[in-house]
């Protein structure tokens, strides 16, 4: 007596090759992005008709109220905080500060802060504007 064969199930699609790729996917865009810290408040840059972006790393943030940031401090000492980052030396120049001023802060504010500035070590300081 022969028996036929039970009927094969066919056999289920792996998904090994579908993990790898998803895994694969989530490092590489895990490698390539850039996280940046937020930022201490919400600041709206005025507008310009130039189109040069800032290119320092140092962002010092000025908000409408004339309050300063710079990374996670907050107040009287984010001009120092920023000084002390750059490396301030007498021999070595400091590096380039972007000042990310909201577009409300009163000129007076930001003319005082320039000499606090500069008193702190800074030479260049660049202005963030957005395109009109």
């Amino acid at each position: 007596m022969t028996f036929d064969e039970p009927p094969r199930r066919p056999q289920a699609e792996s998904i090994v090759p579908m993990i790898n790729v998803v895994f694969l996917l989530l490092i590489f865009f895990l490698m390539t992005a850039q996280i940046a810290p937020p930022e201490p408040f919400e600041v709206t840059p005025p507008e310009a008709e130039a189109e040069m972006p800032a290119t320092a790393e140092l962002v010092l943030h000025l908000s409408s109220k004339g309050e300063l940031a710079f990374r996670n401090t907050v107040g009287e000492g984010a001009v120092a905080a920023a000084s002390a980052e750059a490396g301030n030396c007498d021999e070595c120049d400091m590096p380039p500060l972007t000042l990310r001023a909201d577009a409300g802060v009163p000129a007076v504010r930001l003319a005082a802060l320039l000499p606090e500035l500069s008193a702190a070590g800074f030479s260049a300081i660049e202005l963030m504007t957005a395109a009109q």
